[in-house]
């Protein structure tokens, strides 16, 4: 009988994504040359501890890995987040927990904050602009000046669109500090 069961806890089974960080775990750590002890150092070094067994649960997607744990790999590991969470590549379909099968380059597009992972049919730029707006810092953000509702959404944000013939940029009105590029 597993520790789990004996104190009546079900075990939370690893999903989809928690299986891609385990095989981008795994792949990352050996493109680096490094060995788990190798690996559990270095994550010690940087402040958060973690041992050699537990990588290697980890990589057999034995064992979760914590949203501490996935930085401080990506950190170790000199990758940005999304290295482990999505496949490691654009092509296809892949499996994410909570939203079904995605093509893999929407989902890059958006863990780099492109675009929402999601847009009904027939949207008007709504889906779009919303998303801009919550998923990415002020300076961050990326709307579509082409789109009317995007537009909107910029001015709400206290930013204007400024064409002067050679370029067009967005400048934030409180501080005309330029801003976000636009598309």
């Amino acid at each position: 009988m597993s520790e789990q069961q004996q104190y009546g806890r079900r075990a939370v089974e690893i999903g989809p994504t928690g299986k891609t960080v385990a095989e981008n775990l795994t792949r990352l750590r050996k493109a680096r040359g490094l060995s788990t002890r190798q690996l559990s150092a270095a994550l010690e070094q940087s402040g958060r501890a973690l041992s050699p067994s537990g990588i290697t649960r980890m990589e057999k997607a034995e064992r979760h890995v914590t949203a501490d744990e996935l930085l401080a790999l990506a950190a170790v590991l000199r990758v940005n987040p999304s290295a482990l969470l999505l496949p490691p590549t654009t092509e296809g379909d892949f499996d994410v927990t909570g939203v079904g099968r995605v093509n893999a380059q929407i989902l890059w597009e958006w863990a780099d904050g492109e675009r929402p992972l999601k847009v009904p049919a027939g949207d008007d730029g709504s889906t779009y602009a919303d998303f801009q707006l919550h998923a990415r810092p002020k300076y961050r953000r990326r709307y579509k000046v082409s789109n009317e509702t995007s537009r909107r959404a910029m001015q709400d944000d206290g930013m204007r669109i400024v064409d002067d013939g050679k370029r067009v940029r967005v400048v934030f009105e409180e501080d005309e500090v330029d801003g976000p590029s636009v598309d």
